[in-house]
């Protein structure tokens, strides 16, 4: 499988998703995207501090609240979809600092730009780029955060290389993921639903730490996981793990 035809083919899936507003990610969501959010880790008051349209019921966890944010910091959020983790940044960091998303899916960057104008955030930024060719600045950014997209990627060697560039000498990531327990079948790595539904791009756990330090990162170490209820397929029972990273540059 060519990695143009995954990319395309998830690109049109979450413009879909972007349009409908549905949840597609079949490795950690329950039926609505505000059960799916509490589930993953967000809170009552992360929920109610952020526009209710920006929460889709993606993603894997909470990466905001493992990153501990200061006041004007410029965080960089990969894959950012509805723009859930942007907005809850965005206060973290206050007016000083800033919260940049990017995504490759015009539909999500059009979704998250009209929610940023209608709420009235002005220390947000969506920009419309790829994971693996980031449209930042070398050393610009204190935090990268993602939050369950970097599996959606064929080509992770090239997106924390890209992290690695735009964060600042004393800058660091802080990620959440799904990773595999052993290797996938070979069939599920060649279903393009499984792709879109963040399962058949997973990693074995050891080798996505691998490709963290590839790109230069130090200090890699999981902080929590969870098992994901999910059926990868009929024949296999490889499990499934959302896992947070936390890495540093230099």
């Amino acid at each position: 499988m060519k990695r143009n035809e995954v990319k395309e083919y998830v690109k049109k899936r979450y413009g879909e998703i972007a349009q409908s507003g549905e949840s597609c990610c079949q490795s950690c969501c329950e039926p609505t995207a505000r059960e799916t959010a509490f589930q993953i880790g967000y809170t009552q008051e992360d929920l109610t501090d952020i526009p209710e349209s920006s929460i889709m019921g993606l993603g894997c966890g909470n990466p905001v609240a493992l990153a501990s944010l200061k006041e004007g910091e410029i965080v960089l959020d990969l894959g950012s979809g509805g723009g859930i983790d942007v907005f809850l940044a965005a206060k973290k960091v206050g007016p000083k600092g800033k919260a940049i998303g990017i995504d490759m899916t015009e539909e999500m960057i059009s979704r998250s730009r009209g929610i940023a104008s209608e709420h009235g955030y002005e220390n947000v930024e969506f920009r419309l780029g790829e994971i693996e060719n980031l449209p930042v600045e070398d050393n610009s950014v204190d935090v990268v955060i993602s939050n369950c997209v970097i599996n959606l990627s064929p080509d992770k060697d090239k997106v924390f290389q890209e992290a690695y560039r735009v964060l600042k000498p004393d800058g660091r990531m802080m990620i959440s993921d799904v990773v595999t327990e052993e290797e996938l079948p070979l069939e599920v790595r060649k279903s393009l639903d499984a792709w879109a539904g963040c399962i058949a791009g997973a990693l074995e756990k050891g080798q996505y730490l691998d490709t963290i330090r590839r790109a230069g990162f130090r200090n890699v170490r999981i902080t929590s996981e969870t098992i994901c209820n999910t059926n990868v397929s009929k024949e296999s029972k490889v499990k499934i793990t959302s896992v947070q990273i936390e890495a540093h540059k230099g």
